[in-house]
Protein backbone atom coordinates (compact mmCIF):
# COMPACT_ATOMS: atom_id res chain seq x y z
CA UNK A 1 0.00 0.00 0.00
CA UNK A 2 2.90 2.14 1.35
CA UNK A 3 4.86 1.45 -2.26
CA UNK A 4 1.44 2.26 -4.12
CA UNK A 5 1.17 5.38 -2.58
CA UNK A 6 4.57 6.35 -3.12
CA UNK A 7 3.97 5.71 -6.97
CA UNK A 8 1.35 7.58 -7.06
CA UNK A 9 2.60 10.82 -5.22
CA UNK A 10 5.70 10.48 -7.67
CA UNK A 11 3.51 10.68 -10.75
CA UNK A 12 1.36 13.81 -9.29
CA UNK A 13 5.03 15.52 -8.93
CA UNK A 14 5.85 14.87 -12.00
CA UNK A 15 2.82 16.46 -13.61
CA UNK A 16 2.93 19.54 -11.54
CA UNK A 17 6.74 20.71 -11.81
CA UNK A 18 6.35 19.72 -15.47
CA UNK A 19 3.76 21.30 -16.14
CA UNK A 20 4.87 24.54 -13.83
CA UNK A 21 8.61 24.96 -15.40
CA UNK A 22 6.06 24.71 -18.80
CA UNK A 23 3.85 27.92 -17.67
CA UNK A 24 7.19 29.85 -16.84
CA UNK A 25 8.75 28.92 -20.29
CA UNK A 26 5.62 30.34 -21.51
CA UNK A 27 5.67 33.13 -19.46
CA UNK A 28 9.39 34.30 -20.24
CA UNK A 29 8.81 33.75 -23.69
CA UNK A 30 5.59 35.96 -23.83
CA UNK A 31 7.95 38.71 -22.11
CA UNK A 32 10.72 38.46 -24.08
CA UNK A 33 8.16 39.26 -27.22
CA UNK A 34 6.41 41.91 -24.89
CA UNK A 35 10.13 43.67 -24.32
CA UNK A 36 10.82 43.18 -27.85
CA UNK A 37 7.53 45.16 -28.36
CA UNK A 38 8.02 47.81 -26.58
CA UNK A 39 11.84 48.68 -28.05
CA UNK A 40 10.14 48.55 -31.62
CA UNK A 41 7.31 51.00 -30.63
CA UNK A 42 9.94 53.40 -28.86
CA UNK A 43 11.37 53.78 -32.40
CA UNK A 44 8.32 54.55 -34.22
CA UNK A 45 6.88 57.84 -33.38
CA UNK A 46 3.05 58.53 -32.70
CA UNK A 47 1.98 60.31 -36.11
CA UNK A 48 -1.24 61.56 -36.26
CA UNK A 49 -2.42 62.43 -39.75
CA UNK A 50 -3.95 65.61 -40.67
CA UNK A 51 -5.58 64.59 -44.05
CA UNK A 52 -8.63 61.67 -43.46
CA UNK A 53 -10.58 61.87 -46.67
CA UNK A 54 -9.10 58.30 -46.98
CA UNK A 55 -10.48 57.27 -43.61
CA UNK A 56 -13.50 54.70 -43.53
CA UNK A 57 -16.81 55.20 -41.98
CA UNK A 58 -17.65 53.95 -38.20
CA UNK A 59 -20.44 53.14 -36.43
CA UNK A 60 -19.95 52.68 -32.92
CA UNK A 61 -21.89 50.78 -30.83
CA UNK A 62 -22.41 51.25 -26.97
CA UNK A 63 -24.78 48.52 -25.55
CA UNK A 64 -26.56 49.86 -22.53
CA UNK A 65 -28.96 48.21 -19.79
CA UNK A 66 -29.47 49.90 -16.33
CA UNK A 67 -26.37 52.13 -17.04
CA UNK A 68 -27.28 55.39 -16.26
CA UNK A 69 -24.39 55.65 -13.37
CA UNK A 70 -21.93 56.24 -16.19
CA UNK A 71 -23.34 55.97 -19.92
CA UNK A 72 -23.91 59.64 -19.79
CA UNK A 73 -19.83 60.14 -19.46
CA UNK A 74 -19.44 57.24 -21.49
CA UNK A 75 -20.82 59.04 -24.50
CA UNK A 76 -19.36 62.42 -23.83
CA UNK A 77 -15.62 61.09 -24.51
CA UNK A 78 -17.10 59.10 -27.67
CA UNK A 79 -18.23 62.75 -29.25
CA UNK A 80 -15.08 64.38 -28.19
CA UNK A 81 -12.96 61.41 -29.87
CA UNK A 82 -10.76 62.96 -32.95
CA UNK A 83 -12.28 61.10 -35.83
CA UNK A 84 -14.22 63.28 -38.49
CA UNK A 85 -17.70 63.91 -37.69
CA UNK A 86 -19.08 63.40 -41.56
CA UNK A 87 -17.63 59.67 -40.65
CA UNK A 88 -18.45 58.99 -37.42
CA UNK A 89 -21.92 57.53 -36.51
CA UNK A 90 -22.64 56.79 -32.92
CA UNK A 91 -25.60 54.10 -32.31
CA UNK A 92 -26.55 53.44 -28.34
CA UNK A 93 -28.42 50.35 -27.76
CA UNK A 94 -30.74 51.40 -24.77
CA UNK A 95 -31.65 47.79 -23.94
CA UNK A 96 -35.25 47.24 -22.14
CA UNK A 97 -33.62 49.86 -19.09
CA UNK A 98 -35.62 49.91 -16.31
CA UNK A 99 -33.57 52.94 -14.67
CA UNK A 100 -32.91 56.54 -16.06
CA UNK A 101 -30.44 55.80 -19.23
CA UNK A 102 -32.76 56.86 -21.38
CA UNK A 103 -32.98 60.40 -19.62
CA UNK A 104 -28.96 60.68 -19.64
CA UNK A 105 -29.08 59.73 -23.03
CA UNK A 106 -31.65 62.62 -23.95
CA UNK A 107 -29.30 65.61 -21.71
CA UNK A 108 -26.11 64.36 -23.58
CA UNK A 109 -28.28 65.02 -26.97
CA UNK A 110 -29.26 68.47 -25.40
CA UNK A 111 -25.72 69.42 -24.81
CA UNK A 112 -23.99 67.94 -28.24
CA UNK A 113 -27.26 69.16 -30.67
CA UNK A 114 -24.20 69.76 -33.61
CA UNK A 115 -23.72 65.68 -32.85
CA UNK A 116 -26.55 63.95 -33.42
CA UNK A 117 -26.42 60.17 -32.59
CA UNK A 118 -29.07 57.61 -32.32
CA UNK A 119 -30.89 55.60 -29.53
CA UNK A 120 -31.85 51.88 -30.38
CA UNK A 121 -34.56 51.24 -26.97
CA UNK A 122 -35.86 47.76 -26.96
CA UNK A 123 -38.60 46.38 -24.58
CA UNK A 124 -38.75 43.07 -22.69
CA UNK A 125 -40.05 41.86 -26.35
CA UNK A 126 -37.25 42.42 -28.12
CA UNK A 127 -34.88 43.28 -25.96
CA UNK A 128 -33.01 42.54 -22.26
CA UNK A 129 -31.27 39.03 -23.57
CA UNK A 130 -27.66 39.91 -23.47
CA UNK A 131 -25.31 41.81 -24.84
CA UNK A 132 -24.93 39.99 -27.85
CA UNK A 133 -28.72 40.03 -28.69
CA UNK A 134 -28.56 43.46 -28.02
CA UNK A 135 -25.21 44.38 -30.81
CA UNK A 136 -27.03 41.75 -33.25
CA UNK A 137 -30.22 44.12 -33.24
CA UNK A 138 -27.62 47.11 -33.91
CA UNK A 139 -26.44 45.55 -36.24
CA UNK A 140 -28.90 45.19 -38.76
CA UNK A 141 -29.66 49.12 -39.06
CA UNK A 142 -25.77 50.05 -39.86
CA UNK A 143 -24.09 50.40 -43.08
CA UNK A 144 -21.14 52.09 -42.15
CA UNK A 145 -17.31 49.88 -42.87
CA UNK A 146 -16.79 49.25 -39.82
CA UNK A 147 -18.10 48.89 -36.90
CA UNK A 148 -16.33 49.89 -33.23
CA UNK A 149 -17.61 48.51 -29.84
CA UNK A 150 -17.79 50.44 -26.88
CA UNK A 151 -18.93 49.12 -23.33
CA UNK A 152 -21.15 51.29 -21.33
CA UNK A 153 -18.39 52.64 -18.76
CA UNK A 154 -15.72 52.74 -21.51
CA UNK A 155 -13.83 56.17 -21.46
CA UNK A 156 -11.39 55.90 -24.78
CA UNK A 157 -8.64 58.21 -25.22
CA UNK A 158 -9.11 60.60 -27.78
CA UNK A 159 -7.33 59.29 -30.49
CA UNK A 160 -8.34 55.83 -29.10
CA UNK A 161 -10.52 54.88 -32.26
CA UNK A 162 -8.30 56.36 -34.95
CA UNK A 163 -5.26 54.39 -33.80
CA UNK A 164 -7.63 51.57 -34.38
CA UNK A 165 -8.88 53.01 -38.09
CA UNK A 166 -5.01 53.72 -38.80
CA UNK A 167 -3.73 49.77 -37.78
CA UNK A 168 -6.73 48.94 -39.79
CA UNK A 169 -5.66 50.09 -42.72
CA UNK A 170 -2.27 48.40 -42.95
CA UNK A 171 -3.13 44.90 -44.26
CA UNK A 172 -6.31 43.91 -45.68
CA UNK A 173 -5.53 40.57 -43.50
CA UNK A 174 -6.72 42.42 -40.84
CA UNK A 175 -11.02 42.02 -40.34
CA UNK A 176 -10.49 43.99 -36.46
CA UNK A 177 -8.41 45.96 -34.34
CA UNK A 178 -8.32 46.31 -30.95
CA UNK A 179 -6.34 48.27 -28.40
CA UNK A 180 -5.80 48.32 -24.33
CA UNK A 181 -8.28 48.55 -21.58
CA UNK A 182 -6.92 50.18 -18.38
CA UNK A 183 -8.70 50.41 -14.81
CA UNK A 184 -10.05 53.92 -14.14
CA UNK A 185 -11.25 52.93 -10.45
CA UNK A 186 -7.75 50.78 -10.10
CA UNK A 187 -6.70 52.88 -6.79
CA UNK A 188 -10.64 52.53 -4.87
CA UNK A 189 -9.68 49.60 -2.88
CA UNK A 190 -7.47 45.86 -2.62
CA UNK A 191 -9.75 43.98 -4.97
CA UNK A 192 -9.56 46.75 -7.76
CA UNK A 193 -5.66 47.06 -7.06
CA UNK A 194 -5.21 43.94 -7.88
CA UNK A 195 -7.73 43.57 -11.33
CA UNK A 196 -5.50 46.79 -11.98
CA UNK A 197 -2.59 44.32 -11.74
CA UNK A 198 -4.02 41.40 -13.74
CA UNK A 199 -5.16 44.08 -16.34
CA UNK A 200 -2.21 45.38 -16.78
CA UNK A 201 0.16 42.48 -17.46
CA UNK A 202 -2.74 41.09 -19.65
CA UNK A 203 -2.46 44.25 -21.84
CA UNK A 204 1.01 44.45 -21.45
CA UNK A 205 2.78 41.22 -21.42
CA UNK A 206 0.39 38.63 -22.77
CA UNK A 207 -1.72 40.45 -25.53
CA UNK A 208 1.61 42.37 -26.40
CA UNK A 209 4.07 39.31 -26.66
CA UNK A 210 1.28 36.83 -28.46
CA UNK A 211 1.07 39.87 -31.25
CA UNK A 212 4.65 40.66 -31.75
CA UNK A 213 5.59 36.64 -31.60
CA UNK A 214 2.94 35.36 -33.08
CA UNK A 215 0.86 38.40 -34.79
CA UNK A 216 -2.15 36.18 -32.85
CA UNK A 217 -4.92 38.98 -31.27
CA UNK A 218 -8.05 38.66 -29.39
CA UNK A 219 -11.15 40.78 -29.25
CA UNK A 220 -11.67 42.19 -25.64
CA UNK A 221 -15.11 43.20 -24.84
CA UNK A 222 -14.82 46.93 -25.59
CA UNK A 223 -12.52 49.34 -27.69
CA UNK A 224 -11.88 47.22 -30.91
CA UNK A 225 -13.16 48.10 -34.21
CA UNK A 226 -14.48 45.59 -36.75
CA UNK A 227 -15.65 45.04 -40.72
CA UNK A 228 -19.59 45.46 -40.54
CA UNK A 229 -19.35 43.38 -43.65
CA UNK A 230 -17.26 40.35 -42.04
CA UNK A 231 -19.80 40.29 -39.16
CA UNK A 232 -22.70 40.33 -41.10
CA UNK A 233 -21.67 37.56 -43.16
CA UNK A 234 -20.80 35.53 -40.49
CA UNK A 235 -24.46 36.17 -39.08
CA UNK A 236 -22.88 38.43 -36.41
CA UNK A 237 -22.70 37.75 -32.60
CA UNK A 238 -23.79 34.23 -30.58
CA UNK A 239 -25.86 35.06 -28.28
CA UNK A 240 -26.09 31.67 -26.36
CA UNK A 241 -22.03 33.04 -25.83
CA UNK A 242 -21.56 34.70 -22.81
CA UNK A 243 -18.62 35.85 -23.92
CA UNK A 244 -19.80 37.06 -27.05
CA UNK A 245 -16.12 38.67 -27.81
CA UNK A 246 -13.95 35.47 -27.41
CA UNK A 247 -16.54 33.93 -29.79
CA UNK A 248 -16.17 36.75 -32.11
CA UNK A 249 -12.19 36.14 -31.60
CA UNK A 250 -12.43 32.42 -32.88
CA UNK A 251 -14.90 33.21 -35.75
CA UNK A 252 -12.40 35.59 -37.04
CA UNK A 253 -9.25 33.08 -36.58
CA UNK A 254 -11.26 30.14 -38.35
CA UNK A 255 -12.39 32.80 -41.08
CA UNK A 256 -8.36 32.94 -41.75
CA UNK A 257 -8.27 36.84 -41.31
CA UNK A 258 -5.72 38.04 -37.95
CA UNK A 259 -7.28 40.36 -35.08
CA UNK A 260 -4.64 43.51 -34.73
CA UNK A 261 -3.24 45.24 -31.54
CA UNK A 262 -2.91 48.89 -31.75
CA UNK A 263 -0.89 49.13 -28.67
CA UNK A 264 -1.13 53.06 -28.27
CA UNK A 265 -5.03 52.79 -28.68
CA UNK A 266 -6.10 53.11 -25.24
CA UNK A 267 -9.85 52.97 -23.11
CA UNK A 268 -10.19 53.04 -19.58
CA UNK A 269 -13.20 50.77 -18.04
CA UNK A 270 -14.55 50.39 -14.87
CA UNK A 271 -13.73 47.62 -12.70
CA UNK A 272 -16.05 45.88 -10.10
CA UNK A 273 -15.45 47.02 -6.52
CA UNK A 274 -16.92 44.21 -4.84
CA UNK A 275 -16.04 40.88 -4.26
CA UNK A 276 -19.66 39.37 -4.88
CA UNK A 277 -19.69 41.41 -7.98
CA UNK A 278 -16.37 40.56 -9.03
CA UNK A 279 -17.20 37.07 -8.50
CA UNK A 280 -20.35 36.86 -10.53
CA UNK A 281 -18.59 39.06 -13.38
CA UNK A 282 -15.47 36.17 -13.54
CA UNK A 283 -17.82 33.23 -13.23
CA UNK A 284 -20.00 34.47 -16.38
CA UNK A 285 -16.19 35.12 -18.33
CA UNK A 286 -15.40 31.50 -17.10
CA UNK A 287 -18.79 29.81 -18.47
CA UNK A 288 -18.33 31.62 -21.29
CA UNK A 289 -15.14 30.37 -21.79
CA UNK A 290 -15.46 26.83 -21.76
CA UNK A 291 -18.18 27.17 -23.74
CA UNK A 292 -16.54 28.91 -26.42
CA UNK A 293 -13.52 26.28 -25.92
CA UNK A 294 -16.49 23.31 -26.33
CA UNK A 295 -17.60 24.94 -29.25
CA UNK A 296 -14.21 25.41 -31.12
CA UNK A 297 -12.64 21.76 -29.73
CA UNK A 298 -12.83 20.68 -33.34
CA UNK A 299 -10.82 23.12 -34.81
CA UNK A 300 -7.47 20.80 -33.09
CA UNK A 301 -7.84 18.75 -35.63
CA UNK A 302 -7.94 18.98 -39.43
CA UNK A 303 -5.30 20.21 -41.76
CA UNK A 304 -7.94 22.95 -42.82
CA UNK A 305 -7.90 24.68 -39.63
CA UNK A 306 -4.93 27.29 -39.12
CA UNK A 307 -1.84 27.03 -37.36
CA UNK A 308 -3.40 30.52 -35.07
CA UNK A 309 -6.64 29.08 -34.08
CA UNK A 310 -5.13 25.60 -33.02
CA UNK A 311 -2.27 27.73 -30.82
CA UNK A 312 -5.93 30.20 -29.21
CA UNK A 313 -7.52 26.91 -28.56
CA UNK A 314 -4.55 25.88 -26.53
CA UNK A 315 -3.91 28.78 -24.33
CA UNK A 316 -7.79 28.88 -23.30
CA UNK A 317 -7.46 24.70 -23.12
CA UNK A 318 -4.20 25.16 -20.95
CA UNK A 319 -5.53 28.30 -18.65
CA UNK A 320 -8.72 26.54 -18.02
CA UNK A 321 -8.11 23.19 -18.19
CA UNK A 322 -4.51 21.69 -17.99
CA UNK A 323 -3.40 24.74 -15.77
CA UNK A 324 -6.15 25.05 -13.30
CA UNK A 325 -5.59 21.36 -12.76
CA UNK A 326 -1.86 22.24 -12.10
CA UNK A 327 -3.07 24.61 -9.75
CA UNK A 328 -4.71 22.79 -7.18
CA UNK A 329 -2.64 19.55 -7.16
CA UNK A 330 -0.08 22.15 -6.05
CA UNK A 331 -1.70 23.74 -3.73
CA UNK A 332 -2.65 20.26 -2.44
CA UNK A 333 0.55 19.03 -2.66
CA UNK A 334 2.32 22.04 -0.92
CA UNK A 335 -0.06 21.83 1.55
CA UNK A 336 0.35 18.17 2.62
CA UNK A 337 4.11 18.40 2.81
CA UNK A 338 3.86 21.06 5.64
CA UNK A 339 1.62 18.70 7.42
CA UNK A 340 4.25 15.84 6.71
CA UNK A 341 7.25 17.61 7.72
CA UNK A 342 5.39 18.07 11.57
CA UNK A 343 3.88 15.29 11.75
CA UNK A 344 6.83 13.23 10.03
CA UNK A 345 8.43 12.59 13.67
CA UNK A 346 5.02 10.92 14.53
CA UNK A 347 4.35 9.13 11.68
CA UNK A 348 8.03 8.32 9.90
CA UNK A 349 6.03 6.46 6.89
CA UNK A 350 3.94 9.66 6.20
CA UNK A 351 7.65 11.34 5.05
CA UNK A 352 8.31 8.47 3.17
CA UNK A 353 4.57 8.67 1.09
CA UNK A 354 5.09 11.99 0.89
CA UNK A 355 8.78 11.97 -0.60
CA UNK A 356 9.95 14.97 1.41
CA UNK A 357 12.73 15.03 -0.31
CA UNK A 358 11.46 15.73 -3.74
CA UNK A 359 8.69 17.75 -1.70
CA UNK A 360 11.80 20.33 -1.65
CA UNK A 361 12.35 20.23 -5.42
CA UNK A 362 9.04 20.80 -5.45
CA UNK A 363 8.98 23.36 -3.43
CA UNK A 364 12.02 25.47 -5.36
CA UNK A 365 9.99 25.39 -8.48
CA UNK A 366 6.89 26.57 -6.34
CA UNK A 367 9.02 29.31 -5.16
CA UNK A 368 10.51 29.86 -9.02
CA UNK A 369 6.89 30.43 -9.99
CA UNK A 370 5.62 32.81 -7.67
CA UNK A 371 8.39 34.95 -8.37
CA UNK A 372 7.91 34.78 -12.51
CA UNK A 373 4.32 35.63 -11.31
CA UNK A 374 5.55 38.47 -9.80
CA UNK A 375 8.21 39.50 -12.50
CA UNK A 376 5.65 39.56 -15.49
CA UNK A 377 3.77 41.95 -13.33
CA UNK A 378 6.61 44.03 -12.40
CA UNK A 379 7.70 44.33 -15.86
CA UNK A 380 4.52 45.14 -17.43
CA UNK A 381 4.22 48.33 -14.42
CA UNK A 382 7.22 49.25 -16.24
CA UNK A 383 5.59 49.57 -19.86
CA UNK A 384 2.81 51.33 -18.01
CA UNK A 385 3.23 55.18 -17.15
CA UNK A 386 3.42 55.90 -13.52
CA UNK A 387 2.13 52.64 -12.67
CA UNK A 388 5.58 51.44 -11.18
CA UNK A 389 5.29 52.31 -7.84
CA UNK A 390 6.70 50.78 -4.22
CA UNK A 391 2.71 49.93 -3.39
CA UNK A 392 2.02 47.69 -6.96
CA UNK A 393 5.54 46.38 -5.93
CA UNK A 394 4.58 45.04 -3.07
CA UNK A 395 1.11 43.85 -4.23
CA UNK A 396 2.87 41.88 -6.90
CA UNK A 397 3.85 39.32 -3.92
CA UNK A 398 0.92 39.27 -2.05
CA UNK A 399 -1.93 39.22 -5.06
CA UNK A 400 -0.31 35.60 -5.90
CA UNK A 401 -1.36 34.46 -2.36
CA UNK A 402 -4.42 36.31 -2.24
CA UNK A 403 -6.39 37.63 -5.44
CA UNK A 404 -4.79 35.31 -7.65
CA UNK A 405 -5.88 32.24 -5.83
CA UNK A 406 -9.82 33.08 -6.67
CA UNK A 407 -9.34 31.73 -9.80
CA UNK A 408 -9.87 27.76 -8.58
CA UNK A 409 -12.92 29.04 -6.57
CA UNK A 410 -14.17 30.84 -10.04
CA UNK A 411 -13.14 28.30 -12.53
CA UNK A 412 -14.79 25.53 -10.23
CA UNK A 413 -17.54 27.37 -9.59
CA UNK A 414 -17.99 27.88 -13.20
CA UNK A 415 -16.95 24.35 -14.59
CA UNK A 416 -19.78 22.92 -12.25
CA UNK A 417 -22.60 25.35 -13.26
CA UNK A 418 -21.58 25.19 -17.45
CA UNK A 419 -21.74 21.03 -16.61
CA UNK A 420 -24.64 21.21 -14.93
CA UNK A 421 -26.04 23.61 -17.30
CA UNK A 422 -25.65 21.13 -20.45
CA UNK A 423 -26.65 17.99 -18.21
CA UNK A 424 -29.66 19.64 -17.01
CA UNK A 425 -30.60 21.64 -20.62
CA UNK A 426 -30.54 25.34 -18.53
CA UNK A 427 -30.73 28.31 -20.82
CA UNK A 428 -27.58 30.32 -20.49
CA UNK A 429 -28.16 33.62 -18.73
CA UNK A 430 -26.37 36.75 -19.17
CA UNK A 431 -26.30 39.09 -16.94
CA UNK A 432 -24.29 42.65 -16.87
CA UNK A 433 -21.93 43.99 -14.23
CA UNK A 434 -22.96 46.47 -11.44
CA UNK A 435 -21.98 49.75 -11.78
CA UNK A 436 -20.87 52.14 -9.43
Amino acid sequence: MIVISQYFIELLYLFVMFSMWFSVIISLVLMVGAIASFYVEQRQPLHIPTETSHLPSVTIFVPAHNEALVIATTVRRILRMNYPADKLHLLVINDNSSDETGEQLRLVQREFPERPFQVLTTTAENGGKGKAHALNLALETVTTDLIAIYDADAAPEKNALLLLVLKYLESTEYVAVYGRNKARNRNRNFLTKSINLELIVSQRIIHTGRWFLFRLGQIPGTNFIIEREFLQKIGGWDTAALTEDTDLGFAILQAGKKIALETRSEAYQQEPETLAVYMKQRKRWAKGNFYVVVKNFRHFFGSEYSWRIKLELFFYTATYFWFLLTVIISDILFLAGILGIILSPFFPTLAQILHLRIYLNFTAAWICLALIYALQINLALAFDKGQSTIENFLLSFITYFTYSQLFLVISLQALVSFIGDKLFKREFKWEKTKRF
